[in-house]
């Protein structure tokens, strides 16, 4: 448990060092960015060969097809507790790529209004996302301690809380005398998005038997990043176009903000039915 969030902290710097290169280079509103996208595969990719060997099992002569597609993990579902967990990380994950898909574009929206078109924030809102990142990095650090601490239901609700809290403050916020909700939104990232996506597969590790535990890792980041966050976008894109006009030159401040709110008040409702529904008793270790 220790040692995955120090791994798996060098995918977040990657994630930084990309939005700003993708700021600096001035591709935010450009084709530009999947150029450098797929550049960037391939040095990943050619860097990848270089990797050593890494040991396979080869024990069992004979593997089913349920065992190749990794299917044995879906045994978890039989399991009260952990059929609930996974319905909940289907909810979490509609969180989950909201503001990936949005930030920039909302906070870019304010170019349209001349008291906020030549802030910062508006200048470069990638780099202003970019502090979510930052975030991120000094949070799954923090991920073992936690979860030792207050167990994973605790972290799991803290974690939906913030992603509350992110919604309302971009909702509130504006780039000028109000960006300090947006930058306090950002540094909230780290815990909303730690708290969920690295103490859920930590603690679908703990649970899951060695057998189907790699399975199971495939299972939580399907129902997560695959089933709920493109259920998420898909709603998201709908509430989005239900209060902007994107389409519109004129300022679309409020029906962003009313947008962030519906979103906000979504998290919220899962939080509260994760707190009534979701029967678990940490023991401290």
């Amino acid at each position: 448990m220790a040692v995955f969030p120090s791994i798996r902290i060098w995918g977040t710097v990657g994630f930084i060092c990309s939005m700003l290169a993708t700021d600096l280079l001035g591709f935010q509103t450009s084709y530009m960015q999947f150029f450098l996208s797929a550049a960037l595969g391939l040095v990943a990719a050619v860097y990848a060969y270089t990797l050593p060997d890494c040991p396979v099992n080869r024990s069992k002569k004979t593997t089913s097809w349920v065992d190749v597609l990794g299917l044995r993990a879906f045994t978890l579902f039989k399991r009260r507790k952990m059929a609930l967990f996974l319905v909940f990380c289907v909810l979490m994950g509609v969180s989950l790529q909201i503001t990936n898909g949005y930030a920039n574009p909302f906070i870019s929206s304010f170019a349209s209004i001349p008291e906020y078109a030549d802030t910062f924030g508006v200048q470069h809102a990638n780099m202003l996302i970019s502090l979510s990142q930052l975030s991120e990095t000094c949070c799954i650090l923090l991920i073992p301690f936690v979860l030792k601490r207050w167990g994973i239901k605790r972290v799991m609700l803290i974690a939906m809380l913030a992603w509350t809290l992110r919604f309302s403050l971009f909702g509130w916020g504006n780039p000028g005398d109000g960006v300090w909700m947006f930058v306090l939104s950002m540094l909230v990232y780290g815990v909303a998005f730690d708290f969920f996506n690295i103490a859920g597969s930590l603690y679908v590790n703990e649970e899951a038997e060695p057998a189907v535990r790699s399975s199971a890792q495939g299972l939580f980041m399907l129902m997560t990043n695959g089933i709920g966050a493109t259920a998420g976008t898909l709603c998201a894109q709908w509430v989005v176009n239900r209060f902007v006009d994107m389409k519109s030159t004129l300022p679309q401040v409020e029906g962003w903000s009313q947008a962030w709110f519906v979103f906000a008040g979504y998290a919220l409702v899962v939080a509260i039915l994760f707190a009534v529904f979701f029967p678990y008793n940490h023991q401290k270790k």
